[in-house]
């Protein structure tokens, strides 16, 4: 098992695959936003908070600032970051002190995230300026709530899940459809992070699934992470990365590459990778990363 392992990881040195040099990665690093170039070089630090999401241009990163208030407590606002400047606006107008995830639409207008104003978390949306908040989804006492929320590829729908399914949610909030995740993927399912992105051709939901299986690492405790590609239209979902490779965050980079983080066995950290979809060309981009987010196509 171990020189499978170690196979996985030793393909990181190679990759045949070139990197355009107008494409941007951001990412977390110790509590702080960073960007580089798409092959993982010229690392910068942008501005202090988690949770990076990247515009489809390139230019912003939207993402979750973090004050602590007191020994437990922690006030995490959502904001957003000029590349070229580093100059950061932090979404004042929305009601709530606890946002999480942001996701952009495709023409980099609209933020969707999660938040907190009260005992429920709600799905909203805001300009990319920090205006026109708006409530697309109320969360209900005593419901369940959407997680990982992330535009459809059109801006007419969202996709998120509650741990047990999968939802897309129509812009008026009623739920369009619904795919059990125990059903799709067998022995599969998602927590709270488990993160949704969508390919740029709008045609696939990337997944990352925690798999009923046992990890064979000593160094590892939890459930085994695996990513899935889940095709909206024929309804099945084909697995990516095999059990001896660990993948848990991916994004798209094109409809034929992603991005995603992985952590070889005997370290401690976690790693931003690039892999073919097809499960070719692994490469490690950037050693103790998280959170990756990349700009489009």
């Amino acid at each position: 098992m171990r020189k499978l392992i170690s196979f996985a990881f030793a393909l990181a040195s190679f990759s045949a695959t070139a990197f355009p040099a107008d494409r941007h990665i951001a990412f977390e690093h110790n509590n702080a936003i960073y960007i580089a170039n798409l092959d993982g070089t010229n690392e910068k630090k942008i501005a202090d908070g988690i949770f990076p999401a990247i515009s489809p241009d390139g230019t912003r990163v939207s993402f979750n600032t973090v004050e602590k208030t007191s020994e437990t407590t922690y006030v995490r606002h959502m904001a957003a970051v000029e590349v070229a400047t580093g100059k950061v606006n932090v979404f004042k107008d929305v009601p709530s002190e606890n946002s999480y995830y942001p996701s952009w639409t495709a023409d980099g207008k609209q933020i969707l995230f999660t938040t907190r104003p009260h005992e429920v978390w709600d799905l909203v949306t805001v300009n990319s300026d920090g205006t026109n908040f708006h409530v697309l989804k109320p969360g209900v006492q005593n419901e369940v709530t959407c997680y990982s929320p992330v535009w459809a590829h059109d801006g007419q729908s969202v996709f998120c899940q509650d741990v047990t399914n999968i939802y897309q949610i129509g812009l008026d909030g009623a739920v369009r459809v619904q795919w059990k995740i125990e059903k799709i993927i067998p022995k599969g399912d998602m927590s709270g992070d488990g993160r949704i992105d969508v390919s740029p051709d709008g045609k696939r939901l990337l997944l990352s699934i925690d798999m009923g299986e046992e990890s064979g690492r000593k160094d590892w405790d939890g459930p085994l992470p695996a990513l899935w590609a889940f095709d909206l239209q024929s309804q099945k979902a084909t697995r990516l990365t095999p059990k001896k490779l660990f993948g848990w965050d991916g994004v798209w980079i094109d409809n034929d590459n992603i991005l995603f983080l992985s952590r070889a066995p005997g370290e401690k950290n976690d790693s931003i990778y690039r892999m073919s979809a097809d499960g070719k060309n692994l490469k490690r981009l950037i050693k103790n990363g998280r959170f990756p987010s990349v700009s489009a196509p």
